[in-house]
């Protein structure tokens, strides 16, 4: 007796059999087909933002440089407010791998009005510093308008504003006949600088000379941020000494810090929120 064979189908007949559930239900053909495109539109679009992120902070970090640390006081065992020694940028200028040295010195009584008619309390959150003629090249701060302070226009009572700070007070542009009152003392504009993405302090500053503070606001000479550039290789040993460098006293009340941390920190952020979009998209396709 002849064995039977099973039946085979060919490959016409697999396609036209598969082309029956197409034309008997078109819509949900449509709709399943909409739905997998729709899934693998999100996807590319998700790593395509990321990508385009990622290589954006990358450009910026390389722009800004990786190189630059801050010392600020810390926070002393007993509560009190922790200060740097009067001589804390020159001695911070000692060590041999750093580069450069700036920094400002906070004055807290001081509040900026954009005139005389505004009530005391609306501060608009701008603080008043004292800034170094070199801050700007330390920070890599860049202006929008203006000039910076110079060892002239440091000795009057002339300001440059962070970004945030011109936009609370209403400042578009500097300008000789621009001016905001600072301390009960009117101010001319003399620059707006751009967002400072290694020093957002900066942001919501209002930027004075460091001997016009002396003079004209009561500044007591005291920085409270201290800005230091070194070479690439050596930054990480700078850091170690860094803090007992500017207050060899009381080392442990210095904090030292990397500001291109923070934003390595957000792109690491952002890259596992990606992953975890990738994931949910992956199973929603699924």
């Amino acid at each position: 007796m002849k064995a039977l064979r099973p039946a085979r189908l060919r490959p016409a007949d697999v396609l036209k059999t598969g082309a029956v559930g197409l034309r008997t239900r078109p819509l949900r053909a449509v709709l399943s087909a909409l739905g997998i495109a729709i899934g693998i539109a999100a996807m590319v679009a998700v790593v395509g933002i990321s990508s385009s992120s990622r290589a954006d902070l990358d450009r910026a970090l390389d722009a800004l440089g990786t190189n630059l640390l801050t010392v600020t006081p810390g926070s002393p065992l007993g509560g009190a407010t922790a200060q740097l020694p009067a001589r804390a940028e020159s001695m911070v200028g000692r060590i041999g791998p750093v580069r450069s040295v700036s920094a400002v010195g906070k004055l807290d009584d001081a509040n900026v009005y954009r005139n005389d008619r505004i009530p005391e309390a609306e501060t608009g959150g701008i603080t008043v510093y004292a800034a170094r003629t070199d801050l700007r090249a330390a920070v890599g701060a860049r202006l929008r308008s203006g000039t910076w302070l110079n060892g002239a226009t440091g000795r009057y009572p002339a300001v440059v504003l962070g970004a945030s700070a011109a936009e609370r007070l209403g400042v578009g542009r500097a300008s000789n006949e621009q001016r905001v009152l600072i301390d009960g003392e009117w101010f001319t504009v003399l620059g707006v600088l751009e967002k400072a993405p290694l020093a957002p302090e900066l942001d919501t500053a209002a930027l004075v000379g460091w001997p016009a503070a002396k003079d004209r606001l009561g500044f007591d000479g005291h920085a409270t941020t201290i800005y230091t550039r070194s070479t690439d290789t050596e930054v990480p040993a700078v850091q170690s000494v860094l803090g007992a460098t500017a207050n060899p006293e009381a080392p442990n009340e210095v904090e030292v810090s990397r500001p291109s941390d923070a934003l390595a920190a957000k792109k690491a952020a952002g890259e596992a929120f990606t992953g975890l979009l990738l994931g949910l998209g992956a199973v929603a396709l699924l």
